[in-house]
């Protein structure tokens, strides 16, 4: 079994699975008695806060240990916004950020506070002038991600530090994702992370404020972490996880490179494998070790079973994979397909033989997923891109406008083009995929500069439709209510 979904969490490394032993028999006092066992469990903690201190490149005492990164997030929020309360009552965030942010920001908004997103752009990141812009005079924190979760995109964090300093704004940054491979640079004024996802311990995060920052831990606090995190410390935990993110920063400049040219192949040979998929996030700004793409017709939840049942765990931000059956909000601000979402993020140790494997499998997954749901034919697997032609002589599954899927060959060949300049889908009590396999099916019976409406009730098809459009070179006229307009490529209608 290849485990690919590092980004989620860790198993423990071993350097913290030897840390946590050792100080669970040493470390299980309480650190604020004096006694002889509580003088020990404190010189655990004060060596551990000093190793992760060093790791964020922050002071000692300017981190705090949370019982989750989550909290941490939650803690940095709520203290800087209820200590700068009279500075103003905005908070700026990005579109894309972890959902724990966006949670906290629509408790912000519930309290009377405001909540401004800063849109990005299709690789999910954040214009630098624009988040300037949001700014303002009013604006009491601005949160941003120093990599995203879930398509791996590198937000230019430095550079944004310094322009919230010129504003008199406190930056906090999510460095979740990032921290295993680095610190973060510029003038930040608080940062979050979570040991989990570097082979720590669950159940510990970090928060770092700056000498200076204005922090006003919000709800009941005491006289632990600073506030932070009230209660009774897991101190083995808390040095394991900075036991661990000493290592695993110890060999990250070597395996970041190995595993960004792992990724490098599967972001170069999936869309030649799989027609109709998209790969999403910055090709060149991006973590090393993450890889996400999306693939047209294509149940996300049935695509991830029949990977794990291949040998692989993945991961996904599609909407039919979520309890909610909404897209992800982050794919959603990017403005990219949701369905079919995977998620690959390789742990570190992955090989070269594991990642083939998984290019071998993924083939043949999504054409038994996408005859499940009758999305019709498809190149066989490594086939090449001349494997298909459709009816008007384009390769399926290239790019240009006027191309048709491969789900628009079968269904032209199953049904002959009809003649009509418009028809109407009713897609309603479906669910992703399905409006956009009907959509595709639909195409190919209007002639070109025909139009095809589809009505869907699925709030994934907000997302995806203008998505598939955008990726085979029909023309999206728009949606009023669960009703979309698609006009096909080749005319205007």
């Amino acid at each position: 079994m290849s485990y690919f979904d590092a980004a989620s969490s860790l198993p423990l490394h071993p350097v913290a699975r030897q840390a946590l032993l050792a100080a669970v028999d040493e470390g299980w006092a309480d650190p604020a008695r004096p006694h002889r066992e509580g003088r020990r469990a404190r010189m655990l903690l004060d060596a551990a806060r000093e190793t992760a201190a060093e790791a964020l490149d922050c002071r000692p005492d300017e981190l705090r240990f949370t019982s989750s990164g989550t909290q941490a997030l939650h803690t940095g929020i709520g203290g800087a916004l209820t200590a700068r309360r009279r500075a103003g009552r905005r908070l700026v965030v990005s579109a894309v950020e972890h959902s724990a942010v966006l949670h906290a920001g629509e408790t912000h908004e519930r309290a009377g506070g405001l909540l401004h997103q800063v849109e990005v752009d299709r690789t999910g990141r954040i214009d630098v002038q624009e988040w300037a812009r949001a700014l303002g005079e009013d604006c009491a924190l601005a949160c941003l991600q120093s990599a995203n979760h879930e398509v791996g995109t590198v937000q230019p964090v430095a550079r944004v530090a310094e322009v919230c300093a010129e504003a008199g704004v406190p930056l906090l940054v999510d460095a979740a994702q990032s921290l295993p491979w680095g610190p973060v640079e510029g003038p930040w004024s608080l940062l979050t992370g979570s040991a989990h996802k570097w082979g720590g311990p669950p159940g510990v995060g970090l928060l770092a404020v700056r000498k200076g920052v204005r922090f006003a831990p919000p709800g009941p606090v005491d006289e632990r972490e600073s506030g932070a995190a009230p209660g009774f410390g897991n101190i083995p935990a808390v040095v394991a996880a900075a036991a661990s993110l000493r290592a695993v920063r110890a060999e990250a400049e070597a395996e970041g490179a190995r595993l960004r040219a792992l990724v490098d192949r599967i972001r170069a040979r999936v869309p030649g494998l799989v027609p109709d998929t998209e790969v999403v996030g910055d090709p060149v700004r991006r973590l090393p070790h993450l890889v996400t793409f999306s693939c047209l017709y294509v149940d996300g939840e049935a695509l991830l079973h029949a990977l794990d049942a291949a040998g692989f765990s993945v991961s996904s931000g599609s909407s039919c994979t979520s309890g909610t059956l909404t897209p992800s909000h982050v794919l959603r601000a990017m403005g990219v397909l949701s369905e079919g979402n995977v998620r690959v993020s390789l742990p570190p140790g992955t090989q070269e033989s594991e990642v083939d494997r998984f290019l071998q499998v993924l083939p043949g997954a999504v054409a038994e997923v996408r005859a499940r749901l009758g999305a019709g034919a498809a190149p066989a697997a490594g086939a090449g891109a001349g494997a298909a032609e459709d009816a008007g002589g384009t390769t399926a599954g290239a790019a240009g406008p006027d191309r048709d899927t491969a789900a628009d060959v079968a269904a032209t060949a199953a049904t002959p083009p009809e003649g009509a300049g418009e028809i109407t889908v009713d897609a309603r009590g479906t669910l992703c995929p399905l409006p956009v396999i009907e959509l595709a099916k639909a195409v190919g019976r209007v002639p070109a500069g025909g139009l095809v409406r589809v009505l869907a009730d699925d709030e994934a098809a907000r997302l995806d439709i203008p998505a598939w459009c955008e990726m085979t070179g029909h023309a999206f006229e728009g949606a009023e209510g669960t009703e979309y307009r698609v006009r096909r490529a080749g005319g205007t209608g």
